[in-house]
């Protein structure tokens, strides 16, 4: 299909090299690649908290309270339902989402250049430039969007920009609240997030996952890693394929139409001073279904300063620039992320 990145054109060596490697595994049984595989197929329901008590009684708020702040420190992940993202916003978005990812090939890659947008502004990207081998490679595509330049896009579909701001306006309002109830629950009554999490600061990510006719143990939709945001709203629609670090074994996230998934990011790790945790995750293949999800990213500007909330504190403080300036430094000397490692005192 013209729309496709020409994924197995471009990282041909590397396939190859995994065909040799599969066939020889044939002969030489690799128990240890099948009992990783089994681990993979676990499949946990995420704790699923009600958004809606937050507007009941006391009792039910706390409660509603308490589960965020649990689910936050003991999984790093959690969904919410009635969460004010009305399923016609998020069926628009969908349609929408799809509808630009049919786009050629060609038209995608120069879509930022045709609206004469920075790659800083809005930038899509599929594969991974710098991958040398198969683990570092991620078998997906995205546009980045940062909520300060969605009106730039009334240029290329204003049906697309009018419903990517429905969608923002509201997941802004949902990342403010859990944000302020986690500060809550470390006993804050904080202004940092209203301060510094602005829409200028935060983004939307649109992932497409195509087929990939090569096995999910071998080849990765979106490879293991952390969020260096304060939070994730996450919208995975109804294919799987989202895994996480639970116990020290992945486990498959069971998917649920009706819940957003929240996940907490590493800026909120440091500032809580580890109450708060940024759980590794990654996103397997599938080899005849194709999967989409959105992503919005509550992210500080990045001069805003994080240090932890409370003595002893874990992490030495530094600015949300430096922190992205190191990761993609390790990345690129690395081939992965470091992160939060780097910043301990």
């Amino acid at each position: 299909m013209e729309s496709e990145p020409p994924f197995q054109e471009t990282y041909k060596i590397l396939l190859r090299n995994l065909m040799e490697e599969e066939s020889a595994e044939r002969v030489h049984h690799d128990h240890e690649n099948s009992k990783n595989h089994s681990i993979s197929d676990i499949e946990y329901e995420l704790p699923v908290i009600d958004l809606s008590c937050l507007s009941l009684g006391d009792l039910c708020q706390e409660k509603c309270k308490r589960e965020i702040a649990d689910a936050a420190s003991k999984w790093g992940f959690f969904q919410v339902v009635n969460h004010g993202i009305s399923g016609e916003i998020t069926a628009r978005m969908r349609q929408q989402q799809v509808m630009l990812f049919r786009q050629p090939f060609h038209k995608k890659a120069n879509i930022g250049k045709s609206l004469k947008l920075s790659s800083t502004d809005f930038c899509y990207r599929w594969g991974t430039p710098t991958a040398t081998s198969l683990k570092q490679l991620s078998w997906s595509e995205a546009f980045r969007i940062p909520l300060s330049h969605i009106s730039g896009l009334k240029e290329f579909n204003t049906n697309l920009s009018s419903t990517v701001e429905d969608f923002v306006e509201v997941a802004s309002k949902l990342a403010q609240r859990i944000a302020e109830i986690l500060a809550e629950n470390l006993g804050l009554q904080s202004t940092f997030f209203v301060e510094n999490c602005l829409p200028s600061s935060c983004y939307l990510r649109m992932n497409r996952y195509p087929p990939c006719p090569i096995s999910s143990s071998k080849v990765l939709g979106l490879t293991p890693h952390t969020d260096s945001d304060f939070l994730t709203i996450l919208n995975q629609y109804q294919v799987g394929g989202l895994l996480l670090v639970k116990d020290g074994e992945w486990v498959r996230v069971k998917p649920n139409p009706q819940a957003l998934i929240i996940n907490i990011g590493d800026l909120f790790q440091a500032w809580s001073n580890g109450v708060y945790k940024s759980i590794e995750h990654k996103v397997v293949t599938n080899q005849e279904v194709e999967r989409f999800s959105i992503a919005y990213f509550f992210c500080p500007s990045y001069d805003a300063v994080i240090k932890s909330c409370m003595p002893p504190s874990i992490y030495r403080k530094f600015s949300f620039k430096e922190y992205r300036d190191q990761v993609q430094e390790d990345v690129k000397s690395t081939g992965s992320k470091i992160g939060l490692l780097r910043f301990l005192i």
